[in-house]
């Protein structure tokens, strides 16, 4: 279902004409469709019903609190990468023994933190991690709840920079070593070893890495079981992708993917923790953004919109395609022609699409770039001293503002001139 669509020749968010919001927050800025998170979130959420498990929704992918929220109201848990995140989770009364605590670089301060916070893992990426979790537990006279993180060695076949389970990647143990690290975990007075995780990679679009992750991760519980060590979670990570361009081949449905999952890892009668990120939210977002000019040169007609790369940053990071619509419905009779949609920071790589085939667009005009509710707003920066913009959360035909646009002064209040320089 498409909660985002035109009615009445004007886009809408739900019920809730997308004008209405324009005639009263100031552009660019986010706009979620509550509906289509929970829609998204649901539909996982029934197709895993049969078997033990828990959706930690990836706040890397959206880390606003409404939407940590929105999730954590249907019995969702949450997957973080950083005390931060981790606060984030709590703040939005996320129950700590649903949170998972992942990521190569954890340090002392947010190792302590998530152990006094009593989550209910934390991923081991590395033996000197899982030597300094020992310690700090030891410490604090608790048994620190671990899982192992293994890297498979199994290429995603998706964006290099969001690939994660290959041998070369920075993630994970190496599958040679995985076995000697839990064998070690489990005799920490420290730890309590709690099982194995696996994370190969995001916006990936084809069955076949999944189906060869789990089975690869089975068959080493069933090792793990042969060597009297047994698991009671299995974390299998997220990564299912979602479509970015509706003319393009639709990626596997979460219900084909739940069923694939079913199929290898329900035998194995352990709890499977799954970590969605943008197949939730991806879809269910769009920034709002208002043309400020339309240049001509010799070859080339320029687009100027007020979004930037700063706020959006996929497209200059990953060469990411992203739908681009009018909030009036375009005349399907009208001739399309080539144009570059720009932003104003001064990067020729402040770039929203290249040679795209529209309609006429004028100046003054509003436009939604499409499907930017995971690794939007959460990746958005202050470069050339862009402000954050809002982010706003539309249900049924009512929005709420989630997050403010601050004010220049607010951003500034934090440098300081020392005093040498004023003489």
């Amino acid at each position: 279902m498409n909660h985002f669509d035109y009615n009445n020749k004007n886009l809408y968010a739900e019920s809730l004409d997308l004008t209405n919001i324009v005639d009263n927050i100031k552009t660019p800025f986010y706009c979620y469709s509550a509906a289509a998170m929970l829609n998204s979130y649901n539909l996982l959420s029934r197709e895993l019903a049969e078997i033990n498990n828990i959706i930690c929704f990836s706040v890397k992918a959206n880390s606003n609190l409404a939407i940590l929220k929105l999730l954590g109201n249907q019995g969702a848990g949450c997957d973080v990468v950083s005390g931060g995140e981790l606060q984030r989770a709590l703040t939005a009364k996320i129950e700590p023994s649903k949170i998972v605590f992942s990521g190569v670089g954890k340090t002392e301060e947010e190792i302590t933190f998530a152990l006094n916070s009593n989550i209910g893992q934390i991923n081991v990426e590395s033996p000197s991690e899982l030597y300094l979790i020992n310690k700090i537990s030891t410490d604090l006279c608790i048994k620190a709840p671990i899982a192992i993180r293994i890297n498979p060695d199994i290429d995603a076949k998706t964006n290099t920079k969001i690939s994660t389970g290959r041998k070369d990647d920075k993630f994970g143990i190496a599958w040679a070593d995985a076995l000697k690290l839990c064998v070690q975990s489990n005799q920490l007075t420290g730890i309590t070893f709690k099982g194995i995780a696996v994370h190969i990679g995001s916006q990936i679009t084809n069955l076949v890495p999944f189906e060869k992750a789990f089975l690869k991760v089975k068959s080493f519980v069933t090792e793990l079981q042969r060597n009297g060590i047994y698991s009671e979670t299995l974390d299998v990570g997220g990564g299912l992708g979602i479509s970015y361009n509706s003319t393009g081949k639709p990626p596997p449905s979460s219900a084909a993917y739940a069923l694939l999952l079913k199929k290898i890892l329900a035998p194995l009668a352990i709890k499977i923790i799954i970590e969605p990120g943008r197949s939730i939210t991806g879809n269910a977002g769009v920034l709002v953004t208002k043309v400020i000019y339309v240049k001509k040169s010799a070859n080339k007609t320029f687009v100027i919109i007020d979004a930037a790369m700063n706020d959006l940053i996929r497209p200059a990071m990953y060469d990411a395609y992203h739908e681009i619509i009018p909030l009036k419905m375009p005349n399907p009779a009208e001739k399309l022609s080539p144009v570059d949609i720009v932003g104003p920071i001064c990067e020729t790589g402040d770039q929203f699409a290249n040679q795209r085939m529209l309609g006429p667009i004028n100046e003054g005009e509003f436009l939604a770039i499409k499907d930017v509710g995971a690794y939007g707003a959460v990746m958005s920066s202050t470069y050339n001293t862009r402000l954050l913009v809002p982010e706003i959360l539309v249900h049924n035909d009512k929005f709420d503002v989630i997050r403010s646009r601050p004010k220049l002064q607010d951003m500034l209040k934090f440098e300081r001139i020392p005093l040498w320089l004023e003489s």
